[in-house]
């Protein structure tokens, strides 16, 4: 039997960017440099950053912007070897709460075109097509669709955000 180990996520910290390294490297042809998050962590204000660990070991992370009231998911990612978890689900549930204790009106990000899985993942969370990037991903010219939530104050994303959190707890 594998021993495993509850989900945490919490904030990141400086000693978390080895571990989202890995994860960032094995998750994307053009990883963010380890540099780019210990800025977001030491000079950008308006950044917060979350991890998710099992054990000691990182298997995801999160981070958004928070632009005048808009939070912008900058970047996203569960460890190859920890997908189908539903991490993914549990960073965006608390993505959700960052924003909304930062008083965002609203939550946006890109997404590949050709990553259907995290297109689904991020509508059934509500988030909706508003738009395409033209050429956004440098690695290989992909498109970015560009997406939002509605306004999160609004009573259908409390509801929903409210019911599958409760579904995430359920199942574990």
């Amino acid at each position: 039997m594998v021993a495993t180990f509850p989900i945490v996520i919490e904030d990141m910290t400086l000693d978390d960017i080895d571990g989202v390294q890995e994860v960032e490297r094995a998750s994307f042809p053009v990883p963010w440099p380890a540099n780019a998050f210990r800025h977001e962590l030491t000079q950008n204000k308006n950044a917060r950053y979350l991890v998710a660990r099992e054990g000691g070991r990182i298997v995801g992370y999160a981070g958004l912007w928070l632009m005048v009231d808009e939070a912008h998911i900058t970047t996203f990612a569960v460890h190859p070897d920890s997908r189908r978890q539903r991490i993914g689900e549990r960073l965006l549930v608390r993505v959700f709460e960052m924003a909304a204790a930062l008083n965002a009106e609203w939550l946006t990000l890109e997404v590949r075109a050709s990553n259907l899985a995290a297109q689904k993942l991020y509508e059934k969370y509500g988030f909706r097509r508003a738009g395409v990037r033209r050429r956004y991903y440098s690695d290989n010219n992909e498109d970015a669709l560009i997406m939002w939530t509605e306004r999160l104050r609004e009573r259908p994303v409390r509801e929903r955000l409210a019911k599958l959190k409760a579904e995430l707890q359920e199942t574990g």
